[in-house]
């Protein structure tokens, strides 16, 4: 996998570069700003960009809205946010689209998860810290019908597991786990045919409860 990383740490650009390099991907371009990180991409066009959210020249958002950027100008490329803090403004757009992540930096702590979720999200798929999820949560009430369990599977599909994931993660059957992401469609009102297209639409609801 071919991937730019835009991270103005020097230090933790660096050593990300090396854990990829290690795993056997190819970083094909490093950027510290927002604005070389657009000309970068631009010239390697990799598979996907790994992108710190607050970078020069502002130290504000200036990562996320250049992810934004390249979502429309590479809309194949995966993208995943790094964050010390939940920045939410930009980010209920992007998940929309598939191929994006989102991960707190402190959080990342298990190296083959943090792979596996660069994989998935290149290969189109999503991957939510559920720290992330947890923070985006502002008015729980409007999924008052969620049973605990169902809440805990709609977390799960925030982050982006299959349901064979998220079966393996509460030690459910496969099928169990089916019945709740029925039940969970219907009670958000999601009854498109496109199985993951309404996942998107409930990991959205789910999302937009900022």
């Amino acid at each position: 996998m071919r991937i730019v990383i835009g991270e103005d740490s020097a230090l933790f650009r660096e050593g990300l570069a090396r854990l990829l390099v290690d795993a056997g991907h190819e970083v094909v371009g490093r950027a510290a700003d927002a604005v070389s990180l657009l000309t970068v991409v631009a010239e390697t066009e990799p598979d996907l960009a790994v992108i710190d959210i607050r970078m020069p020249p502002d130290q504000t958002d200036d990562g996320a809205r250049a992810a934004r950027t390249l979502r429309t100008s590479h809309p194949a490329m995966g993208i995943v946010l790094l964050s010390q803090h939940v920045e939410t403004r930009h980010s209920l757009e992007l998940v929309s689209t598939g191929g994006f992540g989102y991960l707190l930096k402190d959080r990342v702590l298990d190296v083959d998860q943090f792979l596996d979720a660069l994989t998935r999200v290149a290969a189109g798929g999503s991957a939510l810290d559920p720290e992330v999820v947890g923070r985006l949560l502002g008015r729980p009430e409007r999924f008052g019908a969620l049973t605990p369990r169902e809440w805990e599977v709609l977390g799960l599909m925030a982050e982006g597991c299959t349901n064979v994931g998220i079966s393996r993660r509460l030690w459910l059957n496969e099928r169990t786990v089916e019945t709740h992401v029925g039940s969970i469609m219907a009670k958000l009102g999601l009854v498109s045919n496109a199985e993951d297209h309404r996942r998107v639409l409930a990991v959205l609801a789910y999302l937009g409860q900022k």
